[in-house]
């Protein structure tokens, strides 16, 4: 027979106090250490947080345990996030083998639209990497299925606050100076995949839930299996059944609804650590809630619409459909990286919250260095072999000579580009894990949209530059962004971050009861 029994969860939590002294004593125990004979090993303190490192073997030892932590989480993740893009990019294959128009049609429906909503709906659902990483690490573990049951609602709230800028694309479009005949194609086809928004709305707070608590494993199967799914789907309905564009949206609707409810099914049966059912509480601090997931969305907003930019104001060029064409396919190919280093980031603000959350601010410190530095070697490896495939990138998109000759001008800044994002990413995931929204969405703003959205126009629209000006100003936008962040990261005091989570986990928990077996 089960027993149940009720109580605060702020008798659960560490006290300011009791913090402070945690804090002091890691304090301590660093100067303490200073004094003694340099470990061989890898020595935790007393809290199960790192030592500072007294000696090179010591540093190794612990860039090992923090590559094997990261990828464990980051493996998974990346493969589920890279399955999920290839939909995107096995559609925008697909449809654009139909001509040059379809192609550049579908590229601006999923690059823009698409794009739009993706970053806006997981920006939302970031809140919760920032809110379960940290209970998870604080112990909290019952909380995390009532924030997932909070995001689920605010989130298919904000959808249909998002119907109308895909019912009126075409207009929106056109307003924003794209080509009259792509604007018109690309309409009709966001109009056909509004049911993918919604299942935005469930798919990415429930991943955020897993990912939250290392369970990643599921999410890698079930994206490879959908992709394989697509592929079919797509196969069928454009070259057996000759529905043209429209095959691209119906494969696209289905196959991501299915990787959605395989998840929710996962989480109910399979996840009874942190579901602990439908709850009453969803409802409650609703407001909240929202204010937090609009501010982190407004953070990951600035930075995914950032390259969107890119396609909508190249859409005031001469030749529009070649140049759209291919800055479509250079962001398609940098989207598969991109979405590596999503995975990445994840994994990044995953350690950084649990961390946090159990008062352990070196292994955080630990953790974010080593991310950034492999991040970094893996960026230069990519942007390489784009230099070196440079003439062959776009025949998987195109069979037409102009537009893979085009993608080719283009490959340089594609590779800066790859090497540049590495980084970013992983910085962006530290922001989100430590909780940083607020202050990233002001840099971003400052950065993208001040300094470097005006300069590419002016590169762009002034000098012979055209695509390449445009790209070339985005770029150094996001060089600055890069830099300010990395500045902030190096001068960021660790102890007072854990201090700010276990506070940030008290608020947030402070007048709610959880019932426990």
């Amino acid at each position: 027979m089960k027993s149940s029994s009720s109580f605060s969860l702020e008798s659960t939590l560490p006290s300011t106090q009791t913090l402070h002294t945690k804090i002091d004593g890691i304090s301590a125990m660093e100067s303490i250490s200073d004094l003694q004979p340099a470990p061989t090993t890898i020595v935790r303190s007393g809290d199960g947080d790192y030592l500072p490192p007294r000696s090179f073997k010591d540093a190794k030892n612990i860039c090992f345990a923090e590559t094997a932590k990261l990828w464990a989480i980051a493996g998974p993740i990346a493969f589920n996030l890279l399955c999920y893009y290839g939909i995107n990019s096995a559609t925008t294959i697909f449809v654009g083998h139909l001509g040059n128009l379809e192609l550049s049609a579908v590229s601006i429906s999923l690059n823009v639209i698409g794009n739009f909503s993706f970053g806006f709906m997981y920006g939302m659902a970031s809140a919760l990497e920032t809110l379960c990483g940290q209970a998870f690490g604080a112990g909290q573990v019952g909380q995390l299925g009532v924030y997932l049951q909070r995001s689920w609602i605010v989130m298919t709230i904000a959808c249909f606050c998002l119907v109308p800028i895909y019912i009126y694309a075409a207009p929106v479009l056109k307003l924003l100076g794209q080509d009259e005949n792509i604007a018109d194609v690309a309409g009709k086809f966001c109009i056909q995949i509004i049911p993918q928004l919604f299942s935005m709305a469930i798919n990415f707070p429930t991943q955020k839930f897993l990912q939250a608590q290392s369970k990643v494993s599921f999410l890698s199967l079930i994206g490879f299996a959908t992709l394989l799914i697509h592929i079919g789907f797509l196969y069928v309905f454009l070259k057996v059944l000759g529905w043209g564009m429209s095959s691209g949206a119906v494969a696209f609707n289905v196959s991501s609804w299915a990787m959605t409810l395989g998840q929710v099914v996962y989480v109910i049966g399979w996840c009874r650590d942190g579901w602990k059912g439908f709850s009453s509480l969803a409802f409650k601090d609703l407001w909240s809630f929202l204010k937090l997931s609009i501010g982190s969305a407004i953070m990951l907003c600035l930075e995914f619409w950032y390259m969107m930019t890119i396609l909508v104001i190249t859409g005031h060029l001469d030749n529009a459909v070649v140049a759209v064409g291919s800055l479509s396919i250079c962001m398609n190919v940098n989207g598969w990286e991109a979405i590596l280093f999503v995975g990445i980031n994840v994994a990044i603000s995953v350690r950084v919250s649990n961390e946090l959350g159990s008062a352990h601010p070196r292994a955080a410190k630990y953790a974010v260095i080593v991310t950034i530095v492999e991040a970094l070697l893996l960026g230069i490896l990519f942007g390489a072999v784009v230099m070196v495939t440079k003439d062959n990138i776009a025949i998987i998109y195109t069979k037409s000579k102009e537009m893979q000759q085009a993608v080719s001008r283009l490959a340089f800044l594609l590779s800066i580009t790859m090497v540049i994002n590495s980084v970013q990413h992983v910085i962006s995931g530290v922001a989100v894990g430590g909780g940083w929204q607020a202050l990233v969405a002001y840099i971003n703003l400052f950065s993208y949209y001040i300094v470097g959205v005006p300069i590419g126009f002016l590169l762009g629209y002034r000098t012979s530059l055209k695509a390449e000006g445009i790209w070339l100003g985005m770029i150094f936008g996001t060089v600055l962004q890069t830099l300010i962040l990395l500045y902030i990261i190096y001068k960021t005091n660790w102890n007072k971050e854990v201090e700010h989570a276990l506070e940030r986990i008290e608020h947030w928990n402070a007048e709610e009861l959880i019932v426990i077996d």
